[in-house]
């Protein structure tokens, strides 16, 4: 989040809603199966995923909307390129030099 380029979108919270919905699926196939607690390794790493996920979904607030986002990239990379060399005599600085 340091560098602003995280975004949550609608995109991104539907993609939240399936794996909500995949690991009621599994937890349901496995009971059914009678293999619940046999499917424990799986289980715990489905969760892992989807705890992790809720938790960007709850500090959705702080991340940047795809506009902003988009905007941000824009100014910094006009920022990182040099398009006004440092030559004192040069009195046409934003014309290109032929090349030598």
């Amino acid at each position: 989040m340091a560098d602003h380029d995280e975004v949550y979108d609608d995109a991104r919270a539907d993609r939240l809603a399936a794996l909500l919905r995949e690991l009621a699926r599994r937890i349901q196939e496995l009971d059914d199966a009678g293999q619940l607690l046999r499917g424990a390794p799986e289980l715990l790493r489905l969760m892992g995923d989807a705890r992790s996920e809720l938790f960007h979904y709850e500090v959705r607030s702080t991340y940047d909307t795809p506009e902003v986002a988009d905007s941000r990239r824009i100014v910094e990379d006009a920022q990182r390129q040099d398009s006004f060399p440092d030559d004192p005599e040069d009195e046409d600085p934003w014309r290109r030099r032929p090349t030598e």
